[in-house]
């Protein structure tokens, strides 16, 4: 799921263009010419579709040396663009801006999976994405090699300790019951737990995640040995504060899967520039 890529593009070039580029009045006849995106430094490309869609609006010929999800290397020409000077010119902090801000949450994302070494399990990430960029950027931990966690409210419902606050005078179970009859078939109902106990109740009230959120690797470990023995059918996720340092460890506790913000809120741009010839 990417969305209205077309309305995404013209919506961050509007930002940029305005009433068009001042500089444009200052040159007379246009000419062709040939602009390189160039790495500065090692990364996982992140971005290409977007792009491609700058380069049909523009009539661009486009000439790609690495695809989304490959990795490049510093000096490394990541694509050749060929069209009028004052249209690439205009264009090239847009194009970068793409490039860089998503390959950088695609490296970073990637720089998490290679720590995994082999171990099998799910990384993903979280809603704590930057206001109207959540597409963008979620597509562009998916281009890292991870998964997408919730993409909004509405595709599954997660009870967080905010939401128990609401419900701790009542029957969880109950309160499970009767949210299936509220939301699609399809949905599932995932609960937050902080606590060996609280992810049991969670499972026995019919739940088909749990969240093991801020909970040590042995605590977890302790839940999932719960889940296998009683609940095999719940999902479990381990949350909270997972660093590279650390991940393994959780990774290796017997989660089916890993959400980490840090994968989109952590990441730093990947430096290139674009050069004409």
């Amino acid at each position: 799921m990417i969305g209205n890529i077309e309305k995404f593009v013209k919506d961050v070039l509007h930002e940029d263009l305005g009433r068009g580029d001042l500089f444009e009045r200052l040159i007379g006849d246009d000419f062709l010419v040939t602009a390189k995106i160039i790495a500065k430094e090692n990364g996982v490309f992140s971005g290409g579709v977007y792009i491609q869609e700058i380069c049909r609006i523009y009539d661009i010929a486009c000439k790609w040396n690495v695809t989304d999800t490959q990795e490049f290397f510093s000096g490394q020409t990541l694509i050749e663009l060929h069209g009028h000077y004052k249209i690439l010119l205009k264009l090239e902090r847009t194009i970068l801006n793409i490039l860089q801000h998503s390959s950088g949450i695609a490296s970073n994302t990637f720089g998490y999976m290679k720590m995994l070494d082999g171990v099998s399990i799910t990384i993903l990430d979280t809603r704590k994405t930057r206001p109207l960029l959540r597409e963008f950027e979620k597509y562009s931990v998916r281009n890292g090699g991870a998964k997408n966690h919730r993409m909004g409210l509405d595709d599954t419902l997660m009870l967080k300790d905010t939401h128990l606050k609401y419900i701790k005078n009542q029957d969880l179970k109950s309160f499970i019951d009767n949210a299936r009859k509220y939301i699609p078939w399809t949905a599932k109902i995932e609960i937050e737990s902080e606590s060996i106990e609280f992810a049991k109740i969670a499972m026995q009230s019919g739940v088909d995640i749990v969240m093991c959120d801020n909970m040590r690797p042995e605590d977890i470990k302790e839940v999932v040995n719960f889940r296998n023995a009683n609940y095999p059918y719940v999902l479990l996720e381990g949350s909270g504060r997972i660093t590279k340092d650390t991940i393994i460890e959780y990774a290796k506790s017997g989660v089916d899967a890993i959400s980490i913000g840090s994968l989109i809120h952590q990441a730093v741009w990947v430096d290139m520039s674009m050069k004409m010839a």
